[in-house]
């Protein structure tokens, strides 16, 4: 009699199978939770500025390319940027390949 109260309790205890499921998942869950606020959500909105400065992008601004080139911005298209690099030299660049707008009185430090 005492051995089926034992047993009887220990299976009492014990979460049922859909509870025990969950209190598997649960870590999963809070894990991805976790990496949702401190990595993806400041992804998406460093990539959406950066989307904004780059649509915003006019004619007079100083940008920096993909390759890390810096110029000026002569002549906008709806998805090319004409950028002055040196006095006469003009170059293409696809928009999208604009890695940085700065100000238009940024200086380089040594100048």
């Amino acid at each position: 009699m005492t051995h089926f109260l034992l047993t009887t309790a220990a299976a009492a205890a014990q979460p049922s199978g859909t509870a025990a499921f969950f209190l598997q998942i649960f870590p999963l869950l809070l894990i991805f939770v976790i990496f949702y606020f401190l990595l993806i959500r400041p992804q998406q909105k460093r990539a959406r500025e950066h989307q904004q400065a780059i649509a915003a992008v006019k004619k007079g601004d100083e940008v920096v390319t993909g390759g890390g080139i810096r110029g000026k911005v002569t002549k906008i298209t709806e998805d090319e940027a004409e950028v002055e690099i040196a006095q006469g030299v003009r170059v293409r660049v696809v928009k999208g390949m604009l890695s940085q707008v700065l100000s238009k009185n940024a200086k380089p430090a040594n100048d």
